[in-house]
């Protein structure tokens, strides 16, 4: 009993120390906006069947950080990665910009163009890292994360595309889950189909952005449609998918990074791997929750007929 109260006091003490750790605060901050704008960008995008656009968009993001990182060596500054997301932003929205071209032309199929991304997005990173006069590894950090790297600026520029990212997806969720929904339906009402439908691309590519420091450019997409996959298997409804994805997400990224202050883990892996057990976990459990979700149901109804004065109905 001493013992185990000793070992809870110890573990309280060590989680205020992660708190007011500062390193730990910025990480936090940036890893809950993740968690709440990813899955929301991650929800268009599986309703389109474009769930591999995420991952697509991170690998070129990767020569966007090396590009940035060479023209910070070009312009003599101090730290010269200091313009690897801005760099990585640009690229990504290009990269998006093309991938969406494409798919609204027809001139190649989604598939190849999502191939070239990957190819040409790694390779495009470790040579222009190389003429910037750094080495591969030094790339890590943007490939899987790194909760050292997060610095305050870091924090402002993630809080900035979060919020667009969170007012465009949830403000003008009707109009895009149309366009997602059915193209043909939504052109016919009079909704600019192919401006939104740039539009989610240039989501992805925002996230891709906001999430590189905490999971990296690798895993970014699994934190798009992970915890989006995990919130199907329990909701009905896009709202509600789209609600419970963000509350999946967000969970899973503290608990990630909380597990990276007290073992050495990589942020990026552990987050991800945390959102497969919850997805394996629901899923194995899913027979469970339909069998109690059925029973309630069948119970709410033999309740209604039994008692229509309840339901607002009247006896005669």
């Amino acid at each position: 009993m001493i013992n185990a109260a000793i070992s809870h006091s110890s573990l309280l003490g060590d989680i205020g120390l992660m708190l007011t750790s500062p390193i730990m605060q910025r990480s936090l901050i940036a890893a809950i906006l993740v968690g709440l704008s990813a899955p929301v960008v991650g929800t268009y995008l599986v309703h389109r069947r474009l769930a591999m656009m995420g991952d697509g968009i991170g690998h070129i993001a990767l020569t966007g950080v090396a590009l940035g990182w060479l023209v910070g060596t070009w312009l003599n500054l101090s730290t010269p990665e200091t313009l690897a997301i801005p760099g990585a932003l640009v690229v990504s929205i290009l990269g998006a910009l093309t991938l969406e071209l494409i798919r609204l032309t027809g001139r190649t199929s989604s598939d190849v163009a999502l191939a070239i991304l990957f190819y040409g997005g790694i390779a495009g990173g470790v040579l222009l890292i190389g003429l910037a006069g750094g080495t591969s590894s030094q790339l890590n950090a943007y490939l899987f994360g790194s909760i050292a790297t997060v610095t305050q600026t870091d924090v402002w520029a993630t809080l900035a595309l979060a919020t667009f990212i969170l007012a465009v997806g949830v403000g003008l969720a009707p109009a895009l889950h149309s366009v997602c929904d059915d193209e043909d339906f939504a052109r016919s009402t009079g909704l600019p189909v192919n401006f939104l439908s740039i539009l989610i691309a240039l989501l992805a590519a925002f996230t891709v952005a906001t999430a590189m420091r905490v999971v990296g450019s690798l895993l970014v997409s699994a934190l798009m449609i992970v915890p989006v996959a995990t919130a199907q298997l329990l909701t009905h409804s896009f709202r509600a998918t789209m609600g419970t994805a963000m509350l999946f997400g967000v969970s899973t990224c503290i608990t990630g990074l909380t597990l990276t202050y007290f073992y050495n883990l990589s942020p990026g892996a552990a987050i991800v791997v945390l959102a497969i057990i919850i997805y394996a976990a629901i899923f194995a459990l899913r027979p469970l929750i339909e069998r109690a979700r059925g029973r309630r149901i069948i119970a709410q109804t033999s309740s209604s007929t039994m008692h229509p004065e309840r339901t607002g109905g009247h006896q005669v």
